[in-house]
């Protein structure tokens, strides 16, 4: 199938605000790749200005790497007043399974905000449906089979209403009814601490300015492979693959994602 990739015009036409939650490993390159991608980030996390922040926002990410306890006040504050005012948040569970602690909170702030998109890998959402999860730190042990991965995708987006993007070499995204599969991109990004991080904030950059979730997923993650398929074109050596996705995100335009990222559409 064609992505449509119009919301990648919009973003750098419009440059939405962006309020991102993010973790201390990788607050500065998630900053940095949304301004280099078209989008404003701001990333307040004091939970006293939270609604006030989220509430000049378009969208709100929630990143819930380095927790503590006002960290996940924070995420509560942002995601609520961004439900309340109908604008779109995106979570990401950054190693949820790796404790009790983290899955507790992750699980109690369900229960308080209504994502829009979750974004993780396999073991962070067998965590949030509860299974026996192979995650080991922050980093999922195994990609798991393709069948067990979209398995896995459509029973948490239909468990939470809401667009789930799992990340891996092949890419699942899925509303709960449709469901696609994103390959390309570059192996190299495994070696690369926080792509996920920063392919968060993309998704909420693009959920800014798109009125389907699923389409600014597909659109997001299209974006991002093709970002990694660009740095790996530019030379060995791991300082300049980070540096060039950064240069991808500012420099690629919309018709050569397809080029650059494969998406395949499945009949559920």
């Amino acid at each position: 199938m064609t992505v449509d990739c119009t919301p990648l015009a919009r973003l750098r036409r419009e440059g939405p605000l962006v309020h991102c939650i993010s973790n201390l490993v990788t607050v500065q390159d998630c900053a940095n790749l949304l301004l280099a991608a078209g989008g404003r980030p701001i990333m307040a996390q004091e939970p006293q200005e939270m609604a006030e922040i989220s509430g000049q926002c378009a969208a709100t990410v929630l990143n819930t790497g380095t927790p503590d306890d006002r960290k996940y006040l924070a995420c509560t504050l942002a995601g609520q007043t961004a439900n309340r005012l109908g604008h779109p948040v995106v979570l990401d569970p950054v190693g949820v399974g790796a404790s009790a602690y983290r899955l507790e909170r992750v699980s109690k702030l369900l229960e308080e905000v209504s994502p829009t998109v979750v974004r993780g890998n396999l073991g962070e959402v067998q965590a949030l449906l509860r299974l026996a999860s192979q995650e080991s730190g922050v980093d999922c042990a195994s990609d798991g089979g393709l069948a067990q991965r979209q398995d896995c995708a459509l029973r948490l987006a239909r468990t939470l209403g809401c667009t789930v993007f799992l990340s891996g070499a092949v890419d699942v995204v899925t509303d709960g009814q449709r469901l696609a599969l994103l390959s390309g991109g570059s192996a190299r990004m495994r070696q690369v601490t926080g792509a996920g991080c920063m392919l968060s904030v993309l998704l909420g950059g693009f959920a800014a300015v798109t009125d389907s979730p699923y389409a600014a997923a597909l659109c997001a993650g299209a974006f991002w492979k093709g970002c990694a398929a660009y740095a790996e074109k530019q030379g060995p050596g791991m300082g300049r693959f980070h540096a060039a996705l950064f240069d991808g995100a500012s420099l690629l335009e919309p018709e050569q994602l397809p080029e650059l990222c494969r998406v395949e559409e499945m009949c559920n």
